[in-house]
């Protein structure tokens, strides 16, 4: 990575805590076989395949964690640009309004402006992926029966940050030289959810045109 991505993608940017995998844990190891095969530069689509044994809640949970990290540092690096002047709506272009709408404060769709949006749903992932019940750090905890559910709610959610960042700030990455780094990421993602099934087609119609281009 350049110096000057370096410096797009610092840690400082990003407006949370990392969660990171303790050493020693399954999922650690799991985190560090598929960062291995990432840096290899294997291609994406092998990539984010099954390791051979491996249990598919695990493998999901550690990317979910992972994507999460990644879309965080994304938005961060615009998110000086997404304000509640310049995005009062949290869109995909005219044609893909986004809501939020959670358990607590917020039980029927609501609209708000994008930052608040990208705000409420980082602090809605993040109390998931922190909590044990759904996400259990030890070996042997066994995965709630709802996790796939939660996971593919997670990352349909996060796709929707793709989407807000690709049609109305790209000039931003552009600007930044950060494209090639926010096309991979996509690719990666795109590559995982599709593998497993974890979002529905509707919601990946917005990029489709790009995702096409982009993943053959």
């Amino acid at each position: 990575m350049s110096m000057a991505l370096k410096q797009v993608f610092n840690k400082d940017r990003t407006f949370r805590p990392k969660r990171k995998f303790e050493p020693g844990t399954q999922r650690f190891e799991l985190h560090k076989k598929a960062q291995a095969s990432l840096n290899a530069g294997l291609d994406l689509k092998q990539a984010v395949q099954l390791p051979h044994g491996e249990d598919l809640n695990d493998w999901v949970a550690v990317h979910v964690v992972d994507f999460f990290n990644r879309i965080n540092l994304i938005y961060g690096t615009i998110s000086d640009s997404c304000t509640d002047q310049t995005c009062p709506v949290m869109s995909g272009g005219p044609k893909y309004e986004y809501r939020w709408q959670d358990e607590q404060k917020y039980k029927k769709p609501t609209a708000v402006p994008a930052p608040k949006y990208m705000s409420l749903l980082m602090d809605w992932i993040e109390v998931q992926i922190n909590n044990e019940q759904i996400f259990p750090t030890n070996v042997g905890t066994p995965f709630p029966k709802t996790f796939m559910q939660v996971a593919k709610k997670i990352l349909s959610r996060l796709f929707r940050v793709f989407v807000h960042v690709y049609i109305h700030h790209f000039d931003r990455v552009s600007q930044m030289g950060a494209e090639a780094h926010v096309n991979t990421c996509y690719k990666h993602f795109y590559y995982f959810v599709t593998e497993f099934s974890l979002i529905d087609h509707k919601e990946l119609e917005p990029l489709k045109e790009m995702t096409t281009r982009m993943c053959h």
